[in-house]
């Protein structure tokens, strides 16, 4: 049974490195330097991320990057799983090994740090700025990555199951910042050594 297992393991291994080679492969055909697409994904890679820079607030940027970071994680791990699942895939790519780094690592997360920040600074309803975003990503962004042709969907996937995955990780995000922050305000309270 284990020798069983170690094959079968040790294939799955071997496919994966194939389709790793296969992707780079694509990647030097179709998604270069040479190809516009590479461009604006490098856009979406590195305006956000200096946009952040001159406009997150410098005393609230544990807190807001925190959000952002989760966000970052949840989208990274969602895109992982649609992608593996053969749910959605984007054509052009920054780097091969990282299909969605453009939108998981900064697009997405910055665009939500700002509508947080925005909303904690000036005592909005965040309920209400996360569900416009998501909007906004959903049924605008999304749609305006597949007429250029840098994202695609597939089997069942459509607009509204893309906007419910916004909605959902940009509050569960929120929900993880609120119990960290709440946990950093209510610190457990040690014992001393020895005693229960």
């Amino acid at each position: 049974m284990r020798e069983d297992r170690e094959k079968y393991f040790n294939e799955l291994v071997s496919m994966q490195k194939k389709l790793t080679e296969e992707g780079i492969a694509y990647w030097q055909l179709y998604s270069d330097f040479s190809t516009w697409q590479f461009w604006v994904s490098l856009l979406m890679l590195v305006g956000p991320l200096v946009v952040v820079y001159f406009t997150i607030d410098r005393e609230k940027i544990y807190l807001v990057a925190f959000y952002g970071f989760a966000v970052h994680v949840l989208f990274a791990y969602t895109d992982l799983i649609g992608i593996r699942l053969g749910l959605w895939g984007y054509p052009y790519q920054v780097l091969p090994f990282i299909p969605s780094v453009s939108l998981d690592a900064a697009l997405i997360p910055v665009a939500a740090m700002l509508v947080y920040q925005w909303t904690i600074n000036n005592n909005k309803n965040f309920y209400l700025y996360a569900f416009i975003t998501a909007i906004i990503f959903g049924f605008v962004f999304k749609p305006i990555l597949v007429i250029n042709g840098l994202f695609e969907r597939f089997q069942w996937v459509n607009y509204f199951h893309i906007f419910l995955i916004y909605i959902v990780l940009f509050l569960a995000a929120y929900f993880l910042t609120k119990l960290f922050a709440w946990m950093q305000k209510h610190p457990k309270e040690s014992s001393p050594v020895g005693k229960p």
